[in-house]
């Protein structure tokens, strides 16, 4: 239910958008439910997030007295293809092998294009994405730039591309990092000529195996530059944790990745997926 400044529901993910293609400030919806909150308007203002204890697994909705990956119960994280293991690690996918949990599933979320990109949210680093979630992954990671770099015909063949680029370079955010400033700015074209040039030969062999039309490179991209709405950035990171404490408030002085930055510490909102919460705005 909504009521004056109070929203009650199960926490989601934020979703994220931009308004203006002119200045990229990235608009933040804190979502409940059906309910939606543009926390935008609200920067400067006291935000109070109380949880009740209870979680709903987000797949099955059944109640679970703990978070598995981000929003599931034990049930739905250990049969799920979306909750295993090649979702984090795509270079171990085994649905050509025929063991896929849900092969619809893969059907349509791995055995669909994805981009290889370069990011720069704490500092350089390699990223993989479905085509259709950018630029939501980079702004998901709190990216101040992002360019893509290849067209995979996969899930599983953009794993390996990664694979071979993060020899050179990050495939992480340093999180603490990330909400203490903004990144500094870099020639992200020269960086993406460097390790492309580094690790032509390995690309090659992947061509190679898979075909040249499964692994395209991506020329004459112009790098996004994307503006997070932060007023101020803490000197020290402190981590609130609605495990530990029911109730989670302060003045919201910024929001960024999927985190908000308020003067008594930064919360995930995403790590809370499923969360039945209240949250009040003042």
């Amino acid at each position: 239910m909504t009521l004056n400044n109070v929203l009650e529901g199960q926490l989601q993910k934020m979703q994220v958008s931009i308004a203006d293609v002119q200045d990229k400030v990235v608009q933040y919806n804190l979502c409940l439910g059906e309910h939606k909150l543009l926390l935008n308007n609200y920067l400067g203002k006291n935000i109070q997030i109380n949880f009740t204890g209870n979680i709903f697994c987000q797949a099955c909705h059944t109640k679970t007295p703990k978070s598995y990956g981000q929003g599931y119960c034990y049930k739905c994280f250990i049969s799920l293809a979306q909750c295993d293991i090649c979702i984090m690690s795509p270079e171990k996918c085994h649905y050509a092998e025929g063991t896929c949990r849900e092969p619809e599933w893969g059907d349509q979320f791995c055995m669909t294009d994805h981009i290889v990109y370069l990011a720069n949210s704490s500092g350089l680093k390699v990223g993989i994405t479905r085509a259709s979630q950018i630029p939501t992954r980079w702004i998901d990671q709190g990216a101040r730039q992002a360019v893509p770099i290849f067209r995979v015909a996969t899930r599983q063949q953009s794993g390996f591309i990664e694979d071979i680029l993060r020899e050179q370079v990050a495939d992480k955010t340093n999180w603490r990092q990330l909400l203490k400033g903004e990144a500094e700015s870099l020639d992200l074209l020269a960086e993406r000529d460097r390790i492309l040039t580094n690790s032509h030969k390995m690309i090659a062999k992947l061509q190679a195996t898979f075909g040249i039309q499964a692994i395209q490179p991506i020329e004459n991209q112009q790098v996004t530059e994307l503006n997070y709405p932060v007023q101020q950035y803490p000197t020290k990171i402190i981590s609130h944790n609605l495990d530990k404490q029911l109730v989670v408030q302060g003045k919201l002085d910024g929001i960024k990745g999927q985190y908000l930055i308020l003067d008594t510490g930064v919360i995930n909102i995403r790590k809370y997926t499923a969360y039945q919460v209240s949250v009040s705005v003042q």
